[in-house]
């Protein structure tokens, strides 16, 4: 049995830089058309010049003619004359709260300071993607947030707004209520919950932000992803990280994702009755949403088992050491 995908996608993604960047990157454009990529770099990416500079070394590490790195900027307050420099460069601008997670220090603190910069992107069509949890308890971190979802989205009814790797049944909710909106979902929040976490022994490899929330929010996820709704998009957050800081007091947060996420998709989806949606969920309704045109790129899976391995180079990778039904063909 196989699958055939034309030009998946992967509409959130770190690939970090340095060693990292030149490891994992090749997991990445192996599997996909595509991917949006993540600005949180130590230097976030926040200028036209570092743009350039990321694609260049993203590119150089891929090492795929059939690769789109869709890029973003981090966000600050912008000039007109700054986003007319960078609009053909990029496929959004990623906001951050102050401190929220990984690379995000230097994100916003005070959200009445942005509105000037969110109307010059409504006026120019830039998406805005969202890092969506406010600072408050962790399991209502993304529920406190919606609230700034809410006004966003009636204040800027043109600007498209992404509420990035939702977790929560109330995200769903609000999802429904502005066309303005859409949202990507994780593979691993499909898949997991807070007990997989700490429920027993606790798994540093299965932290992430936002962490993994209760039983009944990843079924009203799957519920909305296999009920083929029209604004929600596959982003695997996949967020590689070497050992040494996730074995570790104060681990790092993120799931590495990357080299597994379609076999487990598509494992995950024939589970559910719902391959037919598979292709949809992994790129059509991105295209639709982003209007893209993603290099014509074509992955076969099909149905042969495989053991992921437990590390790939340093990082642990989703899944490790699990007996996966479906395989990508050479």
């Amino acid at each position: 049995m196989h699958i055939v995908l034309n030009s998946p996608l992967d509409m959130h993604l770190h690939l970090r830089e340095g060693d990292m960047l030149q490891a994992v990157a090749p997991m990445t454009t192996a599997s996909f058309a595509g991917a949006v990529i993540m600005p949180n770099l130590v230097s976030p990416v926040d200028s036209p010049a570092k743009v350039r500079r990321y694609k260049e070394q993203i590119e150089a590490a891929g090492k795929s003619a059939s690769f789109a790195a869709y890029m973003t900027l981090f966000f600050r307050n912008y000039s007109r004359a700054e986003l007319a420099a960078v609009r053909k460069k990029i496929i959004g601008i990623k906001l951050y709260p102050a401190g929220i997670t990984t690379g995000s220090d230097s994100g916003v603190t005070d959200f009445a300071s942005i509105g000037g910069t969110l109307a010059l992107m409504e006026e120019m069509q830039i998406p805005l993607l969202v890092h969506g949890e406010a600072g408050g308890f962790v399991l209502d971190r993304e529920k406190e947030f919606l609230e700034v979802y809410l006004r966003l989205a009636e204040s800027f009814p043109n600007l498209h707004i992404v509420m990035e790797h939702i977790t929560t049944a109330e995200a769903v909710d609000l999802l429904d209520c502005y066309q303005n909106v859409s949202a990507t979902v994780t593979l691993h929040h499909l898949l997991i919950t807070l007990d997989d976490v700490i429920g027993g022994l606790m798994q540093p490899d299965l932290f992430c932000k936002p962490i993994a929330k209760r039983p009944e929010d990843r079924r009203r996820l799957r519920d909305a992803v296999f009920s083929g709704h029209q604004r929600i998009m596959f982003g695997s957050d996949s967020a590689p990280h070497p050992r040494h800081k996730k074995e570790c007091c104060g681990c790092a947060a993120g799931i590495f994702s990357a080299p597994v996420a379609l076999p487990m998709l598509a494992e995950l989806f024939e589970d559910a009755g719902r391959l037919d949606l598979l292709q949809s969920f992994v790129s059509d309704i991105a295209c639709n949403r982003y209007g893209l045109q993603p290099p014509a790129k074509q992955v076969i899976l099909e149905k042969k088992p495989w053991q992921v391995p437990e590390l790939y180079g340093k990082v642990k990778p989703f899944g490790a050491g699990q007996t996966l039904r479906w395989s990508i063909a050479a």
